[in-house]
């Protein structure tokens, strides 16, 4: 195995960058009032399995939606592609290598999850994506938030822009946006997103013991494990959003 594939099986377990069970998205997609006909944009979308889920549930005689996912990682969007291509939805989600930041097309519903620190943090993403949703449209928004006081280290791996979740729903309200619905990632899908992140590598190492790589795999791994137990689980939640303005 070369370097490319060890660095793809960092993310080749995980159904989405997020810590998100199906019956969760299922509701968030409920909340988003989907319909045919709709322009759908994710922006951050990594290989964009929540939009491809999206224009998968709205898939109609009259064409669906037509969806198009915003990133910069080239490796993330082809495997987003070939994903659309398997499930023929190729002539209706287009993923295209953009900075988030730049994107000014706009679009009736647009996804935004995890992906605030590409505009500085969670008050500046909102500012940004407010210029994205017309009038009558939605957001969905995902952000990182504390549930309990962070220590330094958590806040040294996140960052100072992370809030609480009262400031979060503050900076919400601060650019005009109304919530439409609010729900958080429960314990359960936080422990299977951070197991699910480890299990690509975890597979490698339990077969390729003997890799001149192995022992720096194996630190990795632990020291993430240890780094999520001790440092935030439980301390920094994750927040789903659906706005609207």
């Amino acid at each position: 195995m070369d370097e490319e594939d060890l660095e793809e099986a960092l993310f080749a377990r995980m159904r989405w960058n997020t810590p998100l069970s199906v019956e969760h998205a299922e509701l968030l997609m409920d909340r988003l009032d989907l319909s045919p006909g709709l322009q759908v944009a994710d922006i951050g979308c990594a290989w964009g399995e929540l939009l491809l889920r999206v224009a998968g549930r709205v898939r109609s005689p009259g064409g669906g939606v037509r969806g198009i996912g915003v990133d910069t990682d080239t490796r993330a969007l082809a495997r987003g592609r070939e994903s659309a291509r398997q499930r023929g939805l190729g002539e209706h989600v287009e993923f295209v290598e953009a900075d988030a930041v730049a994107w000014r097309e706009t679009a009736d519903r647009v996804l935004c999850v995890g992906a605030s620190h590409a505009f500085g943090g969670t008050g500046a993403a909102l500012k940004a994506l407010s210029g994205l949703v017309p009038g009558g449209g939605r957001l969905l928004f995902g952000d990182g938030y504390w549930t309990a006081g962070p220590s330094g280290r958590a806040v040294e791996l996140f960052g100072d822009e992370v809030l609480p979740l009262a400031g979060l729903l503050e900076a919400v309200r601060a650019e005009g946006w109304r919530v439409i619905h609010m729900s958080v990632a429960d314990q359960r899908e936080w422990d299977d997103f951070e197991s699910t992140f480890r299990a690509g590598r975890q597979e490698w190492l339990l077969g390729h013991p003997s890799d001149p790589r192995a022992g720096e795999v194996r630190d990795w791994l632990d020291s993430r494990e240890r780094e999520y137990v001790e440092t935030y689980r439980g301390v920094l939640g994750f927040a789903y959003l659906v706005l609207a303005h």
